[in-house]
């Protein structure tokens, strides 16, 4: 059975001494051809910032991908943009 697709997630890490306010965005989306893009958003809060798109050819594969960012991100300090801690 295929993993569901995770939520949009969109962090932000702020840190004032440091003149730091970035913002960090996950989300998947289906392809035309079956496939699932995993869509990486981030940069300055304030800016448009970069974007990142990789294809990959199952949703399982996607799916891991954006937990293993995810994870990533939490370790380096950036917190749920809703003030949530999920």
């Amino acid at each position: 059975m295929p993993k569901a697709e995770p939520e949009p997630l969109h962090l932000r890490h702020i840190d004032a001494a440091r003149n730091m306010r970035r913002f960090y965005a996950l989300s998947t989306q289906p392809t035309l051809v079956g496939e699932m893009s995993l869509v990486r958003d981030w940069g300055r809060i304030g800016t448009n910032g970069q974007t990142m798109v990789q294809t990959f050819d199952g949703g399982a594969e996607a799916v891991e991908a954006f937990a293993r960012l995810e994870r990533a991100k939490w370790r380096r300090g950036y917190a749920a943009a809703d003030g949530n801690l999920s």
